[in-house]
């Protein structure tokens, strides 16, 4: 037995180290060269001076890291960023927790079909269609505006397209499935009996919600914020459609260094930045939220 372990690994066989490594093997080479490599990359661009196509020629700098706390422009446009994904993951956990519970604890049967079939239903489109479809619903002299003034005479323009409401509007409306689905699986382990026995001793609804639903249903809420939270930050379809002039963020100059500006060291580096200030934040915020509820 001893000699049929491999070194490293006790209690491991030889070939069912193998069979790990062939089932487990394609998934980690995927994740490198789809993630890991294009990252690197991206570090890579990030302390170059210029694109170093053609007979452009760049040197390693720390300038276009400088740059973002240098100029109060892009802090500012970070803030605003950080700003919309805390509203929209707060209102994807408002309305979607609910729902959750509801399809986990209340619907049973084919109604809970039908409901998943709703959720999942913005997946089955293409975003760039399900934010034009919001144009449609927004504008003046849209759906929205017309039965707002079918049902109040005289009520006069909504003015919702190309403002801040507009933009939380349409990325709720993109990623609160996410949040529905992780709480749904976390509220569907719950025990009922447990519900039912908290009540029995007199617990109310809200102390039940607070102090047993809450806290189980935490691993789900925290994945769905994370899930919503990290990609709205570099959102800049919903914005740059819905909000017009004042839907610029983070998100937007990013994709502007890219495909506008040329300037892929600097895109590459305020990415980067969002990416380490996600980081910390996720590594300070977790376990206080955990040790609050």
């Amino acid at each position: 037995m001893a000699r049929s372990a491999v070194a490293g690994a006790p209690g491991i066989s030889r070939s069912r180290l193998t069979t790990i490594m062939v089932l487990t093997g394609p998934a980690y080479i995927w994740l490198v060269v789809t993630v890991l490599l294009p990252l690197s990359v991206m570090l890579y661009f990030s302390f170059l001076s210029d694109v170093p196509i053609g007979k452009r020629v760049a040197v390693l700098t720390i300038e276009n890291y400088a740059a973002f706390f240098e100029k109060d422009f892009y802090r500012i446009l970070m803030l605003r960023s950080f700003r919309l994904g805390a509203e929209v993951t707060f209102y994807c956990f408002l309305f979607g927790f609910p729902c959750a519970y509801v399809l986990a604890k209340v619907i049973k049967g084919r109604w809970r079909e039908a409901l998943f079939l709703l959720i999942i239903l913005p997946f089955w489109s293409n975003a760039l269609v399900r934010i034009f479809s919001w144009t449609m619903v927004l504008r003046g002299n849209g759906i929205l505006e017309r039965a707002v003034n079918w049902l109040i005479p005289d009520f006069g323009p909504l003015g919702l397209m190309f403002t801040y409401p507009a933009i939380i509007v349409g990325l709720v409306h993109s990623y609160i499935p996410y949040m529905i689905l992780t709480c749904y699986i976390s509220l569907q382990a719950i025990d009922d009996h447990l519900i039912e026995a908290a009540r029995s001793l007199g617990a109310g609804r809200f102390t039940v919600l607070r102090r047993l639903v809450l806290p189980l249903a935490f691993p789900g809420i925290l994945a769905g914020a994370v899930l919503i939270f990290v990609p709205v930050l570099g959102s800049f379809m919903e914005p740059r459609i819905l909000g017009g002039r004042i839907g610029t963020f983070i998100g937007t100059i990013i994709e502007d260094q890219f495909t506008a500006v040329f300037n892929w060291p600097l895109g590459a580096a305020l990415s980067f930045i969002m990416l380490g200030i996600v980081l910390l934040i996720l590594l300070i915020g977790v376990p206080a939220v955990r040790r609050v509820i």
